[in-house]
This record gives structure tokens, C-alpha cells and sequence, in this order.
């Protein structure tokens, strides 16, 4: 019995040196090994399809985007080089399919692209990724009570689904109607957005009716601010807080996102709303906006970015 534990002590020592080299090198490995980091813009590219526009010519009817601004607004994407782009105002297919072929000639190759074509017969939401999807919804038939009557989402909510070490993250891109009067009885269309937003939040809970453990991100043109009743009620309803809308703001800490050149005015209305079980993975807590080379030509409005840290 004896000689069994000097025998044991005798390999001990060994032993336990074998053991701590063997973790310390598993530290330098785990530590020197890239986390994995999804990063998802949204990005509203003004117009990017035919137009009534002002040009150096004077008004032109149906008028494609000038090149300028084209050359900006990839200028703009190449440096988000974001692992999914969510785009809205982008026209009918053949345009997408030119931004995506100019894209590549760039350098910046995005194999996946959703266009989501709902009631608005001009300006559409779309998806660019570089990661495959695992599924893609285009939901077209949301419908909602407005004016003693029932409308549609005018431009609809895509949804996608990519696959992470975490699980599967769905994202919902949504756009909703501008601020432009159509009825006088609700001025800026606010009753409008907040129906919208109201048919949206509930396809999301339909799906997701537990947030508190999904993992999903709600992202795109309010064209609301944060205070705003549609914006509230895609955050939560009743007891149920569905996302949390993340803060942003460029490198000089302004938290502009769109600038209004009719009025010279500056607002945020592109936001990131996560929900509270995706929450952990956000990277510092909060979105950024881009304020970097190109985006003052490219578009009325500046990107907003989250990374996903796993």
C-alpha cells in the first residue's frame, strides 16, 4: 500500500505539469481565436429607382439616380461591410440586381438578395447577405383598420433567418409609410404608421409570442422618432416588452439619421429594436451610425450598424 502512494507521488508532479500545460494551451488557442461577430445594417438609399428628381437639366420624370450618387452610396456600403444589409427605397428587381453586380465589381460580394414587393408599386425593401438564410417570409398581407376601412402594410415586412453559434436570429425589416399627408384628417400620415406598426408588432409576437427567450432584431425606416406612438408600440405591448430600441449615434456623438432638406431639419428615424433574449449578444449595447466618407452624397439618410458578438 505503501509503495502504491510513493508510486503516486512519484507521478504526481508529472501529472499535474501535464495538466496545467494542457489548459494554459488551451487559453492562448481559445483566447487567439476570432469570436464570431455578425454585423446587420439598415440603410434607406433614397430613390435608388426611377424618379421624379430636380437635376443640373432642371425636373426630370422618372429619373434613375444619378451616378454621383451611386458611387457615394457604395462607397458608403463597402465601408459598413455589413454581413447583412437591410435597404429600403430600393426600386424593382433589375435595380437591386445592379447595385449587388456594381457591389462586386467593387470588391464586396453579396450572394444572397430578397426584394420584398408589397403594395407600394415604386420603392420596395430589400436584403443583402453573405451569409446563407434559413429561411426568408415576405409578408405582404398585413392588414389593418384606418379610416373605416381596412388597409395594407404599404410595404409589407420581410423576414429572414440566418444561422448563428447562438442559434438562429430573425430579422424583420420594415419601412413604414412616410410622413407625407395623404388623407387631411391625419395629418403626416401619423395614424397611418401607427396602424402599420401596430399589424407589425403582432405578426412578430405571433411568431415570437415569448421575447424574453427569442432572439430576433426589428430593423429599417420608422419614419418615426423614439418618443412617437408607433415606435412605442413596437417596443411593447401591455405587459409584454417585445424589443429594446438600442441607442446610436455617429463618431461625434450626434444621433441624427435622416436630414429633411426642404426644412434644413435633422431627425433619427432609423432605428434597431432587439428583443430582450438577443440583448446579451449586442455588441457594447448599442448601435453606431455612419457618418464616414460618401454619405452626405449618397442619401437623405445615414446608415445605422449593430454587431452581433457570439
Amino acid at each position: 500500500m505503501q509503495a502504491e502512494v510513493e508510486r503516486r507521488g512519484a507521478r504526481g508532479p508529472v501529472g499535474v505539469a501535464a495538466w496545467v500545460i494542457a489548459w494554459v494551451l488551451f487559453l492562448v488557442i481559445a483566447a487567439s481565436a476570432p469570436a464570431e461577430t455578425v454585423t446587420i445594417a439598415t440603410y434607406n438609399v433614397e430613390n435608388y429607382t426611377a424618379a421624379d428628381r430636380m437635376t443640373a437639366d432642371g425636373f426630370q420624370k422618372d429619373y434613375p439616380k444619378p451616378e454621383a450618387e451611386k458611387t457615394a452610396l457604395r462607397t458608403v456600403i463597402r465601408a459598413l461591410n455589413a454581413d447583412v444589409l437591410a435597404l429600403e427605397e430600393m426600386g424593382p428587381a433589375p435595380y437591386l440586381e445592379e447595385l449587388r453586380r456594381d457591389l462586386k465589381t467593387d470588391g464586396l460580394d453579396y450572394p444572397q438578395a430578397v426584394l420584398l414587393e408589397a403594395d407600394d408599386p415604386d420603392r420596395h425593401i430589400a436584403l443583402l447577405s453573405r451569409r446563407p438564410l434559413v429561411a426568408t417570409i415576405r409578408h405582404t398581407e398585413l392588414k389593418f383598420k384606418y379610416e373605416q376601412a381596412e388597409e395594407k402594410v404599404k410595404r409589407g415586412l420581410l423576414e429572414v433567418r440566418i444561422a448563428t453559434p447562438a442559434g438562429e436570429v430573425t430579422i424583420f425589416v420594415v419601412h413604414l409609410k412616410s410622413r407625407f399627408t395623404d388623407l387631411p384628417d391625419d395629418p403626416h400620415s401619423a395614424e397611418r404608421r401607427l396602424g402599420e406598426a401596430v399589424a407589425i408588432r403582432d405578426a412578430v409576437l405571433a411568431e415570437f409570442p415569448d421575447p424574453e427567450t427569442a432572439r430576433f432584431i426589428i430593423i429599417g425606416d420608422c419614419n418615426d422618432d423614439k418618443a412617437s406612438k408607433p415606435l412605442q408600440r413596437l417596443l411593447e405591448r401591455g405587459k409584454t416588452r417585445i424589443a429594446r430600441l438600442l441607442p446610436a449615434a455617429d463618431s461625434r456623438g450626434e444621433k441624427w439619421t435622416h436630414n429633411y432638406h426642404k426644412e434644413d431639419s435633422y431627425s433619427r428615424v432609423d432605428h434597431v429594436l432587439v428583443s430582450p433574449g438577443l440583448l446579451p449578444a449586442v455588441q457594447s449595447g448599442e448601435a453606431r451610425i455612419y457618418d464616414g466618407p460618401g454619405v452626405l452624397v449618397a442619401s437623405d439618410h445615414r446608415p445605422v450598424v449593430v454587431t452581433l458578438d457570439f
